[in-house]
């Protein structure tokens, strides 16, 4: 993106500069032809001239002209906007255009700005030109690597205003845009080129003073001709060209004609040297202006590089308003985010979006297929920069300088006159206006209210002149003068001019001897708006007014004005001068940062409503980092649902997707059916992009999964008691944890491991947890037995008011193979084993993993169904049939709509008949602060949580007890017998089984065969079961 480095003054300059016109022969056109250009394109890339110019002012001043450019244009007698000031069908596409080629760099350096206390991400770094230090664009260079003035640039709104005020229509009220000089463009091949130059100037005569064209319009009567005599250095004569030459400055003064010789190698030639091409980024713009249909040229040459482009649609079903196509999705109102379910809502137009679409055609244009100048060397650039120069410097200047003076002097005479002797004259001697009319009809009326001859007319055209040659004391005497007069006639659309033109010239006067009148500004932009009915020329007064008022940093100011000229009548105009508003706010010097959003919400809504749809996303993205996290849900849910729907109109279809899960993940204030509709759209976006491409499971934003609150249980669920057996209390799913029942069976396993190994404890110690939760010590790795299965408990929360409907719901996981059984390899090859998952298999529903189940055995849940606002548990299973290393990543499952989800019941599974997507979730748990080292006090940092890592072990004994006749209650002193029957339900002999208990006083194994109780914590006497009773497998034994 190309940095703006001009100033508001040049900026002005350029907006009106001298016009010229072009009428070439049809050799002269051929010549021009060989580089694929006519001759306006030819001289376009110079006509800024590098030097200085000097003239004289009435008072016989020298003054001094600098950075002068001037308007080379072919005639053509078509005006490309009408009169009445309504711009037409070719001029809005014109203006489309430009601005929806002119887009964001993507990949730029991000541009962060800093308001108040937001730090907005905009666009590239770019110097700011409107701030009031900066006087020249050339300063920029130095001030770019020290200056702290930066801000956001926005070259598609350079771009509109540009081609705006170059497009701008000629006007019978001022004579800016009007014609002051024509060039006469003769091959020197023709056999009598001075035929040809008097036949070209009886053309030129007739367009101006026959009355059969109303465009395009001349500046005075004596329109400057200016002959040129176009000599193609590869194939004419030079001796002859020069020899007609030395004819034309008999005939025409040395000052008023020029030989300009071209062409001075063949295209074939210029193909092997790489020559600057300095007229690609005049093209472009020229053959969009170039679309109004069948332009009548006057020289019988149509005007080439015509682009026929259309609107960007992106595939939506368009409609064409005033010129410019737009869409039918943005047909409803700014804050509308969807219909009822039961009419044709916003899924019915997704839908219509993802019907597949041509892309819009390439332009087909000379300009975007061929280059440009391949037959000119740089010396052939240097003679035509020469051209430009003697032609301004010894042709036009002294021209419009001895018209200034004429003017002046036709005018001086009438200063010792009173204003009521003035006018009587004017009415005796037929110079006055059109007869008299009523103020009200004046003000009505928008037509020509003085003839050409008119003393008020010439005073303007004294101070266009003036101003045009930067002579802007005088201009603004002489707009100040034409302003009283047109006030006192009623006129108001010559007042209004004057106005405008009088605000430009006391701003750009050198040393500033006035302060800036913005009232005139004003005045002159109501009367255009208001009286006139002319929004063209209010928009060009707006323009020119708020850079002007930005230069002087009265931002406030420059946003009232710009907001002022929004309206219904052009969705463009309004879009790109709300954003321009928007960034007023911003750049203030108590930056008003959420005034900055809501305008660029409404920027984006009116660029959605023009067609450009990068434009709206870029602006609602912009916004979006201000209402993001301050608490503002309805505001959130309706950038973040236009940013989805505009990111899918945009085939960004990821984009979509996120922007989609940010409405169904934070807990909307929506009523029911509009969440059931944010489902709808997101599942089929979601459906579109996976369907588009095969992509890894990406993560579902519903329902919302409370990882730390997943509890894991190792083994079998226990069997229940039969008859009088009474099953042992054990950990399982269905009871709550107890912290101080959980340190007590700790500590009696402790004691029991201590007295097997003879009275120490072993370092590597790891005490049995069959349950793990977030109360339990998960900084191990837990050990899970083989062939004994893992329930993982996961904690559900439908966030919505609307069902959802959960299916094909399983574990994912990633397993690592390893043998307990064989010596275990050193630690740097522990990690060669190539893990195994279950990811792809899982990503394709209702295929079970068989192949996998070899290895895991993975539980699927058919149908789980959540109600609005509902928690609920699901338990899911995995079966591990090999030892190794075993990670639960998450959880893979189709989401899905009910049928109907303004519904808040479901009556039966039949109810999930809506669109399905298939998508994963990630069980992320975070571990436990660590506060044990000075590092970790003063930092945050956790410690792993490994609940969801068990390693796979090989078999081991399963024991599960049963009491017989158990007491419950006992009298002091009272003896009873009862039975313990233990049961090894595992195929793996259990030996040296103990007995532990916090009471040992309480009770005692009869001594059938050597029992040994084992007792408290001092009073240990380790012993071995004797054979046969020492092992059992798969065996019940009661005592």
């Amino acid at each position: 993106m190309a940095q703006c480095v001009q100033s508001v003054q040049e900026f002005i300059q350029d907006s009106f500069v001298p016009m010229v016109a072009v009428l070439c022969s049809e050799d002269a056109e051929k010549v021009t032809r060989k580089n694929n250009l006519n001759f306006s394109e030819l001289l376009r890339p110079f006509c800024r001239l590098t030097s200085e110019g000097h003239m004289r002012d009435p008072s016989n001043q020298v003054q001094v002209v600098k950075n002068l450019r001037i308007s080379v244009n072919n005639v053509v007698t078509r005006p490309s906007v009408p009169s009445s000031g309504v711009p037409g069908h070719a001029h809005r596409r014109l203006l489309s255009e430009v601005v929806l080629t002119c887009q964001p760099a993507e990949g730029g350096v991000a541009n962060v700005i800093t308001a108040g206390d937001y730090d907005l991400n905009i666009s590239d770094r770019s110097l700011k030109a409107s701030v009031p230090w900066y006087s020249d664009w050339r300063d920029t260079l130095t001030e770019l690597s020290t200056s702290k003035h930066y801000t956001a640039t926005t070259p598609w709104f350079e771009a509109y205003r540009e081609s705006f005020l170059q497009s701008m229509p000629a006007s019978d009220h001022e004579f800016l845009n009007h014609y002051l000089a024509c060039l006469l463009v003769v091959s020197s091949s023709e056999a009598v080129p001075v035929e040809k130059f008097l036949k070209l100037s009886q053309e030129q005569h007739r367009i101006q003073h026959s009355g059969e064209y109303t465009n395009p319009k001349w500046f005075i009567p004596n329109t400057l001709k200016y002959y040129v005599l176009l000599h193609d250095m590869s194939q004419g004569d030079e001796q002859r060209a020069d020899s007609v030459y030395e004819d034309m400055k008999q005939r025409y003064g040395a000052q008023g004609c020029y030989l300009l010789k071209v062409n001075s190698r063949t295209a074939a030639a210029g193909a092997d040297e790489q020559i600057p091409d300095p007229w690609s980024q005049y093209l472009h713009k020229s053959s969009l202006q170039s679309q109004d249909p069948a332009p009548v040229v006057v020289n019988n040459t149509a005007v080439e590089n015509n682009v026929g482009g259309t609107s960007e649609v992106d595939g939506h079903d368009s409609e064409e308003k005033d010129g410019v196509l737009v869409n039918s999705l943005d047909n409803t109102h700014p804050l509308q985010l969807d219909t009822p379910s039961d009419t044709p809502g916003s899924l019915d137009a997704l839908r219509a979006v993802a019907v597949e679409t041509k892309p819009p055609p390439l332009a087909t244009g000379v300009a975007a297929a061929t280059s440009h100048g391949a037959c000119l060397t740089l010396n052939d650039h240097d003679r035509i920069r020469l051209f430009i120069q003697e032609f301004t410097f010894r042709g036009l200047l002294p021209h419009i300088e001895k018209n200034i003076r004429q003017l002046n002097d036709q005018l001086v005479s009438r200063k010792g006159l009173s204003r009521s002797l003035f006018s009587a004259t004017k009415k005796w001697f037929g110079g006055g206006k059109v007869p008299e009319k009523s103020i009200a009809e004046l003000k009505n009326t928008s037509g020509l209210l003085y003839p050409p001859e008119a003393p008020e007319l010439q005073i303007r055209k004294m101070a266009d002149l003036c101003f045009l040659v930067q002579l802007y004391d005088l201009a603004y005497s002489c707009y100040h003068t034409a302003k009283k007069d047109f006030l006192s006639d009623q006129a108001m659309l010559y007042a209004a001019g004057a106005l405008e033109m009088a605000a430009v010239s006391a701003f750009l006067q050198v040393g500033a001897p006035r302060p800036y009148p913005a009232h005139y500004m004003d005045t002159a932009i109501q009367t255009y708006r208001d009286v006139s009915k002319n929004m063209v020329l209010a928009e060009r007064c707006a323009l020119l007014s708020a850079e002007v008022l930005k230069s002087q940093a009265k931002y406030s100011d420059a946003a009232t004005l710009l907001i002022k000229m929004t309206s219904e009548d052009s969705d463009l105009r309004s879009a790109l001068l709300l954003e321009q508003a928007a960034h007023c706010f911003i750049n203030m010097r108590n930056p008003m940062v959420r005034k900055f959003a809501f305008h660029m919400i409404l920027a984006g809504h009116r660029f959605s409503k023009a067609g450009q749809k990068r434009h709206a996303l870029r602006c609602y993205c912009q916004a979006m980092q201000v209402y993001k996290g301050k608490g503002w849900s309805l505001a959130e849910d309706h950038i973040n649902f236009t940013i989805g729907r505009q990111s899918f109109t945009l085939r960004q279809p990821e984009n979509a997707v996120t922007a989609f899960r940010h409405i169904l993940t934070n807990d909307s204030q929506q009523t029911s059916t509009q969440q059931g509709a944010f489902l709808r759209e997101y599942l089929y976006v979601y459906k579109n992009v996976t369907g588009a491409c095969e992509v890894a499971l990406p993560q579902l934003p519903l329902p919302c999964i409370n990882s730390s609150a997943t509890r894991v249980y190792f083994g079998h669920e226990r069997r229940l008691a039969e008859g009088e057996k009474q099953a042992a209390t054990h950990v399982s799913l269905d009871q709550e944890f107890d912290r101080d029942l959980a340190a007590m069976w700790q500590d009696l396993e402790e004691k029991v491991v201590a007295a097997a190994k003879r009275g120490v404890v072993p370092a590597t110690f790891q005490s049995t947890q069959c349950c793990l939760n977030s109360q339990t010590d998960n900084l191990r790795f837990p050990l899970a037995v083989v062939e004994e299965p893992i329930i993982v408990e996961v904690v559900f929360r439908n966030p919505l008011k609307v069902p959802l409907v959960l299916s094909d719901l399983s574990l994912l996981w990633k397993f690592t193979l390893k043998d307990f059984n064989r010596p275990q390899p050193q630690e740097d090859s522990v990690g060669d084993a190539v893990p195994i998952s279950n990811e792809k298999e899982a990503s394709v529903p209702r295929v079970r993993t068989s192949q996998k189940d070899d290895v895991i055995a993975t539980e699927v849940i058919p149908e789980f169904y959540l109600s609005p606002e509902e928690t609920k548990l699901a338990r899911l299973k995995l079966l591990p049939h090999q030892t190794g290393q075993l990670n639960i990543l998450g959880l893979v499952y189709n989401l899905a709509s009910t049928s109907s989800t303004g519904d808040t019941t479901i009556n039966s599974p039949s109810a999930a008949e809506g669109t399905s997507v298939r998508g994963r979730q990630d069980l992320e748990i975070q571990g436990p602060r660590l506060n044990q080292t000075k590092e970790e006090k003063t930092s945050v940092s956790h410690g792993p949580d490994r609940r969801l890592d068990p390693t796979i072990t090989p078999p081991m004994p399963l024991l599960e007890v049963f009491f017989l006749q158990f007491p419950t209650a006992l009298l002091c002193g009272e003896i009873r017998k009862a039975y313990v029957e233990f049961c090894n339900m595992s195929r793996v002999t259990l030996c040296g089984l103990r007995v532990a208990s916090t009471h040992p006083d309480f009770f005692t194994f009869g001594m059938r065969l050597g029992w040994v109780v084992y007792r408290s914590t001092h009073d240990f006497q380790p012993s071995s079961l004797p054979s046969p009773y020492g092992s059992c497998s798969d065996e019940t034994r009661s005592y």
